[in-house]
């Protein structure tokens, strides 16, 4: 294979090159890993939430910005979204068993990270 060409899912046991510019995995590691993504991960780890709840729950990101995040993670799979058709209609999300896995590492560095915190300001 030519330097720096891209692996296809196809070719065995190759997996793709997450560092080729085009990689649709290096999205989803991008999505995951962004600012806002790996706290929605967080937020999801153990209740489905509405969206204004999530809002409430991760201080500091806007409206529009919990919107495009969920957007791309429900896009990848990680993130499953509900939509009762009520009178303003409310939407629910939900971690996919894909997002359940990859949010395990991240809530496990969360949680390493917390406990490090606590235990250095004791």
């Amino acid at each position: 294979m030519d330097e720096g060409a891209q692996l296809t899912q196809g070719e065995a046991g190759t997996g793709y090159e997450v560092f080729h510019t085009d990689c649709p995995a290096r999205d989803v590691v991008d999505h995951v890993t962004s600012k806002w993504g790996v706290w929605v991960l967080i937020a999801l780890r153990s209740n489905d939430l509405r969206f204004y709840e999530l809002r409430d729950s991760i201080r500091g990101i806007s409206e529009k910005m919990l919107a495009q995040t969920l957007r791309a993670l429900v896009e990848d799979g990680l993130v499953w979204r509900e939509v009762e058709p009520t009178t303003p209609p409310q939407v629910t999300y939900g971690l996919t068993e894909f997002g359940q896995h990859l949010g395990e590492p991240v809530t496990e560095l969360f949680d390493r990270i917390t406990e490090r915190l606590s235990r250095s300001s004791a």
